[in-house]
């Protein structure tokens, strides 16, 4: 058994939720509400036992997985939530191979897990091969209660990471921004970038994403808040893709235009809350009609903003 676990022998036996957390979404949250309260009810310290990488990255490493939210986002998050405690888990192949009595086991020995509740759409152990009432049999023999998250459903439909995942694709932030309670956050270092928006007369901050498996929403012009390292925050408008007026299809850059902001930002890391999605990418006639863009998007993006 060489699978490796980042925190062992908490001092309190726990109640605890296990799953992956991507987004920690209102699904999430629901849950992890409902293991504060099982866990007050029982006497015990309420735990999220998460995993530092999504399974599909280790056991598929070939096929992309984007990621609502990098480890120490998800991390944030999650304590944010007010739970007693964050237990992430090394997911490896071995892990992978482990029956999902192997598994409980580990949890019942290592962490004194009492209680878990499992999500609706959570299967573990080798090939996913046993199900909900597999693992209240194994939770019996160990002296753990196994219990069974119901799936969320807003107003706005079922909540689920890769529903999230798929409505930020599309562009539609409004629903999944909903969906997560939050705003969508990029986070990533200034670089230096092709000066056209200073140009242009739109100054911009060209971001790196510091999580290379994050995903990066549909192209296009969002409302955005810049949060700077000192705190501050700055309104502004964010673009996402290739700008195709200015025929440089190999540009590809994610640049943020702060509002009433002067100074120098390289090498600074920056978080962008988006907050709408205005409009996708276009090709205008030339600069001159790009710059008139921007300047109505400056104008409708502060309007929001200011609402």
């Amino acid at each position: 058994m060489t699978a490796e676990y980042t925190e062992t022998n908490p001092q309190q036996p726990l109640f605890a939720a296990l799953g992956v957390f991507d987004g920690v979404h209102r699904g999430h949250r629901a849950v992890i509400a409902r293991v504060e309260s099982e866990a007050a009810a029982r006497g015990l310290s309420s735990a999220v036992i998460t995993f530092r990488a999504h399974p599909q990255q280790v056991l598929r490493p070939q096929v992309p997985f984007r990621m609502l939210t990098s480890p120490e986002e998800r991390e944030t998050l999650l304590r944010q939530t007010g739970i007693d405690r964050v237990i992430f888990l090394d997911f490896t192949r071995e892990m992978s191979l482990l029956s999902a009595f192997d598994f409980l086991q580990i949890l019942s020995s290592h962490y004194q897990v009492k209680g878990l509740i499992i999500g609706y759409d959570h299967r573990f152990g080798h090939n996913r091969a046993e199900g909900f009432d597999d693992y209240v049999k194994y939770g019996q023999r160990l002296g753990m209660e196994i219990l069974h998250a119901d799936e969320l459903v807003t107003d706005a439909g079922p909540v689920s990471s890769s529903i999230i995942r798929e409505l930020l694709i599309k562009g539609d932030l409004t629903t999944a921004n909903h969906l997560l309670s939050y705003p969508y956050t990029l986070h990533g270092k200034v670089v230096n970038g092709f000066h056209v928006g200073r140009e242009l007369g739109f100054p911009t901050a060209n971001i790196d994403i510091d999580y290379p498996d994050k995903l990066i929403p549909a192209n296009g012009v969002y409302a955005a808040r810049i949060v700077l390292p000192d705190g501050n925050r700055y309104n502004g408008m964010l673009n996402i893709g290739n700008r195709p007026t200015l025929n440089r299809p190999n540009d590809y850059s994610i640049e943020a235009n702060l509002f009433d902001f002067s100074g120098n930002l390289y090498g600074s890391s920056l978080a962008v809350e988006l907050i709408r999605y205005m409009r996708p990418e276009q090709t205008f006639a030339d600069i001159t009609a790009l710059r008139a863009q921007l300047v109505a998007d400056e104008a409708a993006i502060r309007k929001i903003l200011s609402e």
